[in-house]
């Protein structure tokens, strides 16, 4: 039996949701993780941060002794994938890069995976949930150019093709490292209408969303 879980994520996994009656972001009190805690006989420490790239993972994993054993659930790639998109707006024609490219993306989670094992403890990658393309660019592209961002990416459908390609990443380097995943993607995309589980900007999962993710962490976790 684990004797804790230790989670380095990002918004997806610290339970960031849209709240349109106040127009912000907060933390969802029942999300998955926190209502996870409830039901394991062990610790689950979670310090995933909002806008956290695999980059700043590590610099906080190499900052802090890591000890013990347990499980490292690792959840990446929703920022790492994100482009500057008042950048965008204002220079379509550029080469714009996302702040992580993937091959880059693939080496961190491969770091990520090698100081956690060293630790002592099992690690397991995240792929995270998808967005819903029409909803997130219409969210990116709030006050800015929005026939520009277009013209850079050549169809909307392309944010979506981008962020998966990050979701791939993830599951290539656990098959290459052979570790443990756990698969947030799929449940979503079994879903006839998958956007009805996301927030208004079309990537934070809503309450029903992370109701799904809670049940698909406790099957890979059984």
């Amino acid at each position: 039996m684990r004797e804790r879980i230790r989670i380095w994520g990002d918004s997806l996994l610290k339970g960031v949701v849209f709240d349109e009656l106040r127009n912000r972001y907060t933390i969802l009190k029942d999300n998955c993780i926190s209502k996870l805690k409830g039901m394991l006989p062990f610790p689950v420490e979670n310090y995933s941060r909002m806008g956290c790239t695999a980059a700043q993972a590590l610099d906080l994993v190499k900052n802090e002794p890591l000890t013990g054993g347990g499980l490292a659930l690792i959840e990446f790639g929703g920022n790492d994938c994100d482009m500057d998109w008042p950048a965008v707006a204002a220079n379509p024609k550029a080469d714009h890069q996302p702040k992580t490219p993937p091959a880059r993306f693939a080496a961190q989670l491969e770091d990520l995976v090698a100081r956690t094992r060293a630790a002592g403890m099992e690690p397991m990658l995240a792929v995270p949930t998808p967005l819903f393309a029409p909803r997130y660019f219409n969210w990116v592209t709030r006050g800015l150019d929005s026939a520009a961002v277009l013209a850079f990416l050549g169809d909307v459908q392309r944010i979506y093709r981008w962020q998966e390609l990050y979701a791939f990443a993830a599951l290539r380097t656990a098959a290459a490292l052979n570790c443990s995943i756990l698969d947030l993607r799929t449940p979503f995309l079994e879903r006839k209408h998958y956007e009805n589980l996301l927030c208004i900007d079309g990537i934070h999962p809503n309450a029903d969303g992370h109701a799904l993710m809670l049940e698909t962490i406790k099957t890979a976790l059984c």
